[in-house]
């Protein structure tokens, strides 16, 4: 078995716990709980992040709503079967965990790197303010012969530049995970709000050629993903996870 390097999905973030540990699942005997954290953005918002942790880093003491916690693992995915429609799950993975001291400042890091296949076609379009904007959902590999599907979105320069990209094509980001709310129509006169989660791309390149386009706009971006709503739709889809 081709061994999958680690750095090709790779997540930092430190933030404020906001909900309560709830057990996820047992693993021969591990036990993996599942909580959020929330990390403000430079423009005063707030990203609330889903992560899944096991009890063995969490050495002993569970998190408290108002902890500061930091930790480094991988953007993972997994489907889930909620009223009767596959949806795509998204959780941050730790690997490492730790408990910051209250008493200093608080950093706030929300970072994530990785390397994965185009395996839809990308949407690009230009918003009703002229800002572009791509939606792209790659592919990145790891252990075990599986696959993390995860959702992107691309702002300015680099949604041109991932608008021309083939299916197939391998690429690495650079960005963060960013959280937005959105409506969902449900039949003819029923609508509920659900939450989405997707990397929004500060930088993308061609792994293969090395080409590379970075957003050097980050006020513009934050302005446009806090202003306006997209339909979501692509995060329940079925995805063949294997």
């Amino acid at each position: 078995m081709s061994q999958i390097p680690e750095e090709n999905n790779v997540i930092t973030l430190s933030g404020t716990v906001v909900t309560e540990p709830e057990l996820d699942h047992v693993l021969y005997g591990e036990e993996f709980y599942s909580f959020s954290i929330s990390i403000p953005r430079l423009s005063g918002a707030a990203d609330c992040v889903p992560l899944t942790v096991s009890d063995r880093l969490m050495t002993g003491r569970m998190p408290k709503v108002g902890d500061h916690i930091t930790m480094r693992g991988q953007l993972r995915s997994y489907n889930k079967q909620i009223d009767g429609v596959s949806r795509l799950i998204i959780t941050a993975f730790a690997k490492m965990f730790k408990y910051e001291d209250v008493e200093y400042d608080r950093e706030f890091i929300n970072d994530i790197c990785l390397t994965g296949f185009i395996c839809k076609p990308v949407i690009y379009r230009t918003t009703p303010f002229m800002r572009e904007i791509a939606d792209i959902l790659i592919a990145v590999n790891r252990q075990y012969g599986k696959s993390d599907y995860l959702p992107c979105i691309a702002w300015g320069r680099n949604a041109r530049f991932a608008g021309n990209m083939p299916v197939g094509e391998q690429i690495k980001l650079e960005g963060r995970i960013q959280s937005r709310k959105y409506q969902k129509s449900i039949g003819a006169d029923e609508v509920v709000e659900r939450v989405a989660y997707e990397i929004s791309c500060s930088l993308i390149e061609l792994a293969s050629k090395r080409d590379a386009v970075s957003d050097e706009h980050e006020h513009e971006r934050e302005h446009v993903a806090g202003t306006e709503q997209q339909s979501g739709d692509y995060m329940e889809e079925p995805v063949n996870m294997r």
